[in-house]
């Protein structure tokens, strides 16, 4: 067996009067690629920031190579050879991938010019060691989601770090992403180096992972060598409850056209075709899913039937609900008339972080009768509301009056939008993109059983989600979206039951099998 390299004793954090983590006791083998799952909230990052020095522990111990350690800030545990890539990136957009590499990191005397040339250089060549391609003069405002994180490894790699703990790695990552990212750690450990995956993507733990810990409110229930575990044992464990890892899929009972979209095409304000031609229909009690690659035309889609496109943007062809036509209007008029939109990402699009619980559960719905009163709000009602909610949708908080909701986990922030957004009295089309996002397996069987309610209601869903599961799993009929063209139509059964292979339904959205 490897030694440890890594270990933790007794770790326990507290804010407050609440415990985050709670005497946790862990060993990471030398070369080992180790994964920590659990839900949202779990204390996964709580975790792994005192590992990395952002956080101070309350009690407990650290080591590294056996020696006691105790971390004030990252660049003491970067000294000791523990990096880490957050889950948000740590990058100046205005600067090239070289100049944020060395951020930090000069290695040149004070005034002295900056080496950038051989630095760059330097770059390259362990780029080129551990698959991790990168153009080292590029700006890190040009790279995709893929390329930066790239450039964070590279960071972690020129500042010779050994040990390296990434925190939920693959949450932006495109399926193609994902494999060339676990093919590198994959590198990273033939080279003897240490990997720390902080996920809640049970089936990327087992893929990759030697061993498996699982967190449960802030305490580690178990560590497992990986083979030995089944992702329905490490569902358990970090539920506390035996959890359905397919949602139950009833008999459709489907009824008339509600979307129907004919030769929809979108040239952007520079003139670049981002949809060509789209045709389909969707009926009401039908999930009708669209499947593709990120950055193929989904968000132009969803643009374009939200009524958020671009101005600039020229939009062809018909798009009528209902047999009305709501190509051009806006947002607030479509809502008016029914739709529902649950967007891709709700910090941007769906919430307002700093505002509570029951303010985001009302926003759009706050002028209907139920919650409003000449002069103001009906407190009373809204109040009531919020607590249904909270109990329906499993929300975990510590204040419903008082709480915000950036305060809560991504988990718990996209059920509020749900709720929201699903339980609109009016609502006859629901426009649903990458519902479970940065969400626990928990959370997941929860919004795929609200997703299939709202369905048997005769609600009609268009779903757009990069996980073919989840698409194959909930969808009626499904679209492969491909170059901002619908390139062929596939019955769920079909790929359910095998009556099309999964090779030519990824095929057909150009994701290549290996």
């Amino acid at each position: 067996m490897n030694r440890s390299v890594l270990s933790v004793s007794g770790l326990s954090k507290k804010f407050g009067t609440f415990w985050a983590n709670r005497n946790i006791s862990l060993e990471i083998e030398n070369g080992s690629i180790h994964a920590i799952v659990g839900e949202n909230g779990a204390g996964k990052s709580t975790l792994t920031r005192m590992l990395y020095g952002l956080l101070s522990p309350t009690s407990g111990f650290i080591s590294a190579r056996g020696k006691s350690v105790r971390f004030s800030s990252p660049r003491q545990a970067i000294a000791e050879g523990i990096g880490m890539v957050h889950q948000h990136f740590m990058l100046v957009p205005e600067l090239t991938v070289t100049e944020n590499i060395m951020l930090g990191d000069e290695r040149s005397h004070l005034f002295a010019p900056l080496k950038k040339r051989g630095t760059a250089e330097t770059i390259r060549k362990i780029a080129d060691t551990h698959a991790l391609s990168i153009d080292p003069d590029a700006l890190v405002s040009d790279l995709s989601v893929g390329e930066e994180q790239r450039v964070e490894i590279l960071k972690l790699l020129y500042r010779n770090a050994d040990i390296l703990i990434l925190d939920e790695p693959t949450a932006v990552l495109t399926p193609l992403e994902t494999e060339k990212l676990f093919a590198t750690l994959k590198s990273l450990q033939k080279e003897g180096k240490t990997v720390i995956l902080i996920t809640h993507k049970l089936d990327e733990a087992i893929s990759v992972s030697d061993r498996v810990s699982v967190m449960r409110r802030g305490e580690l229930i178990a560590t497992e060598p990986t083979p030995s575990v089944t992702k329905a044992d490490l569902a358990r464990l970090m539920v506390g409850r035996d959890v359905l890892l397919r949602v139950e899929h009833p008999e459709e009972n489907i009824g008339r056209p509600v979307l129907e979209v004919s030769n929809l095409s979108m040239n952007d304000w520079k003139g670049v075709q981002r949809l060509n031609g789209l045709s389909f229909e969707i009926r009401a009690g039908e999930i009708y899913g669209i499947a593709g690659v990120e950055g193929n035309g989904q968000s132009e889609l969803l643009a374009s039937l939200w009524g958020i496109a671009d101005r600039r943007s020229v939009i062809d062809g018909s798009v009528m609900l209902d047999g009305t036509s709501i190509k051009g209007l806006h947002a607030d008029k479509i809502a008016a008339m029914g739709v529902s939109h649950i967007p891709e990402d709700r910090l941007k699009h769906a919430v307002v972080p700093d505002f509570t619980i029951a303010e985001n559960l009302i926003f759009g719905r706050h002028r209907e009768k139920k919650f409003a009163r000449t002069g103001g709000f009906n407190i009373p009602a809204i109040r009531e509301y919020t607590d249904t909610v909270i109990s329906e949708y499993m929300i975990r908080h510590d204040d419903r009056d008082n709480q915000k909701l950036a305060s809560l986990s991504g988990g718990n922030q996209q059920k509020v939008v749900l709720a929201r957004e699903i339980r609109r009295p009016d609502l006859k089309l629901l426009l649903l993109a990458q519902p479970t996002r940065g969400v626990d397996i928990g959370a997941i069987e929860m919004i795929h059983r609200q997703i299939i309610e709202t369905r048997d209601k005769g609600i009609a869903i268009l779903l757009v989600s990069a996980e073919l599961d989840e698409l194959v799993s909930l969808s009626t009929r499904i679209g492969c979206l491909y170059k901002g063209s619908l390139r062929r139509e596939f019955t769920a059964e079909e790929v359910r039951y095998g009556r099309s292979s999964e090779k030519d339904f990824k095929k057909e959205i150009g994701l290549s099998i290996t």
